[in-house]
């Protein structure tokens, strides 16, 4: 059914991680599109999405820890050869993301003008979030049962699919914003509702696409319908996997504030060069996202198969490869940095902020991947809490400790801040070389007794 025991590591990352960074780059552009549409109607519309952000990011961060939690599962179940237990964890995920997706859009639906009154949203402005949100709520299930059908995908091997998927849609979303917003062909004009709704369109879309593609896949093409009945064994496994990996999500928001809390003491330049800058760096990191992926879908079968040393390899090259692509991402973005910052403002001191963020930004790149390759690697060993506690350390606790010496003990100002974020990245990335090391190492020596 599969090669992922038996091929080459490296070819196997190549073949997984192309498709997967491919596909997450006309997603990143997906989201462009967006905010460039929402633009184009008014300041209002442009804020709706931002304000939007935390709720969306919710539904986004369940259907994210649902997937690597199911991938890590079905990749463990195929590498031991129990296509049963894979086929039936797979039906499990689908009832449980469909039942998640409802109750997080009820949710977001009660919390959501509460939230946005409590953010600053009165009146039309208001009115103009909620349009959106609401619209989004309505396909709330899709993003999470997407990500979950994706996820017996993921489990084999299998990237390519999804990156067709996500480039599609990168495409259809081009046609559907200006005909929804605006009403062409005879429809009326929804404005940021109408970008909500082409949303929708495609994940109802991509739904459909994914759930074709895995039920042609010999895997999950016998699926009975008892198969769905929810099993209390099973969607302990899920959730056991899913939560720590979606709360270690969402720590990611929460750092997002930690930091535009303590870059707010600086004026409002430094707010606006801080979101800018991480947008670029998040492009330059493009290209490592799909080494998670392989990671993730190697190190759950092999691991499964009972095959420390293909962990081990699996691990090593996807580091290795992670780090030497930041390298050459921060040489590239080093003496591109202000140039990339003039593409979005013409605000003088915007720019030099954001210069100097992004010339730290520079030497940090290479931690993240190795970071994020150990947190997958750990999730395809069915260990997702690793990931949660680091992310607590790296998103809040360390944060809270270091930027305050840095900016404000050391009067270092927005420069405490930003070297701040690298040294504890860094010591993030360094501990994660440790821990990875010694696990594999505890690993190789039970499987050599």
């Amino acid at each position: 059914m599969s090669t992922l025991t038996t091929d080459p590591i490296p070819v196997l990352t190549r073949r997984i991680a192309i498709p997967a960074s491919v596909g997450f780059f006309f997603n990143t552009m997906f989201n462009f599109v967006d905010t460039y549409c929402a633009g184009l109607i008014s300041t209002d519309a442009l804020a709706a999405l931002s304000l939007s952000f935390p709720v969306f990011f919710i539904i986004l961060s369940a259907g994210s820890g649902l997937s690597q939690g199911t991938t890590a599962l079905m990749a463990n179940a195929i590498g031991a050869k129990d296509t049963l237990t894979a086929r039936r964890l797979f039906a499990q995920a689908v009832v449980f993301a469909s039942v998640a997706g409802v109750v997080l859009s009820f949710a977001g639906w009660l919390i959501a003008p509460s939230l946005f009154r409590l953010l600053g949203a009165e009146g039309g402005y208001l009115e103009v979030a909620l349009a959106y949100m609401n619209v989004i709520l309505c396909g709330g299930v899709f993003f999470i049962l997407q990500m979950a059908i994706n996820a017996a995908l993921n489990a084999q091997g299998d990237t390519k699919l999804y990156r067709n998927f996500l480039i599609a849609g990168f495409v259809a979303n081009c046609v559907l914003n200006p005909v929804l917003m605006w009403g062409w062909c005879g429809l009326p004009a929804m404005g940021v509702a109408g970008i909500a709704l082409a949303t929708v369109i495609v994940q109802i879309a991509g739904c459909v696409i994914l759930w074709t593609g895995v039920r042609r896949r010999e895997l999950c093409q016998e699926l009975p319908g008892s198969f769905f009945k929810p099993d209390a064994a099973l969607l302990r496994q899920i959730l056991g996997q899913a939560v720590p990996a979606g709360l270690n999500m969402l720590t990611v928001a929460l750092g997002i504030f930690v930091i535009t809390w303590f870059v707010k003491h600086f004026g409002k330049e430094a707010v606006a060069a801080y979101g800018i800058a991480t947008r670029i760096e998040q492009v330059v990191l493009l290209p490592t996202i799909g080494l998670n992926f392989a990671t993730l879908s190697l190190v759950g079968q092999n691991f499964g198969a009972g095959l420390p040393h293909r962990v081990r390899e699996a691990w090593m090259t996807n580091v290795k490869y992670g780090v030497l692509l930041m390298l050459a991402g921060g040489a590239l973005l080093y003496p591109l940095r202000e140039v990339a910052m003039r593409f979005f403002t013409a605000d003088a001191t915007v720019i030099s902020h954001g210069r100097d963020y992004l010339g730290i930004a520079a030497i940090t790149l290479a931690a993240y991947p190795i970071l994020f390759i150990t947190v997958f690697m750990l999730q395809g060993m069915k260990r997702p809490a690793y990931g949660l506690w680091m992310g607590l350390y790296r998103q809040i606790a360390a944060p809270m400790l270091v930027f305050n010496l840095l900016a404000f003990t050391f009067a270092g100002g927005t420069w405490g801040v930003w070297w701040g974020i690298s040294l504890v990245n860094w010591s993030a990335a360094l501990f994660a070389l440790w821990w990875g090391a010694r696990s594999l190492r505890r690993m190789l020596a039970s499987a050599s007794l």
